[in-house]
């Protein structure tokens, strides 16, 4: 079964940045698109950004420019790099397959952007 553990969340003022990390047991990650999804209170999970197993990269048009998607197979690790963050990234973001999840999720973690 595949378990994720995300980490890397906090809270920061708008214009900061954080560095999430997820990693991955139970699958062979290296085959796999992986992505960055979030979440705020009400909503639907939203896909934020992706990256192929050919590291093809596709961001959501809300972070494209400010966040960077990176994986490390070795580790079975993925990154999400988050730059110049804005109130409106507050959410909790957690990592899965991209565009077509899983249906096992790990607790994701909690981001908050607030001056």
């Amino acid at each position: 079964q595949v378990t994720f553990v995300e980490s890397g969340g906090g809270l920061v003022q708008p214009g900061e940045s954080l560095r999430l990390s997820c990693a991955v047991s139970g699958i062979a990650f290296s085959i796999y698109s992986m992505g960055w999804y979030r979440q705020t209170p009400g909503k639907q999970r939203e896909l934020a950004a992706s990256i192929s197993r050919f590291e093809d990269i596709l961001y959501d048009d809300s972070v494209k420019g400010r966040f960077t998607i990176s994986r490390d197979n070795f580790k079975n690790k993925v990154y999400l790099q988050m730059d110049n963050l804005k109130p409106e990234d507050t959410a909790v973001y957690y990592c899965n397959r991209g565009a077509i999840p899983w249906d096992s999720w790990g607790q994701g973690t909690q981001v908050i952007v607030s001056s």
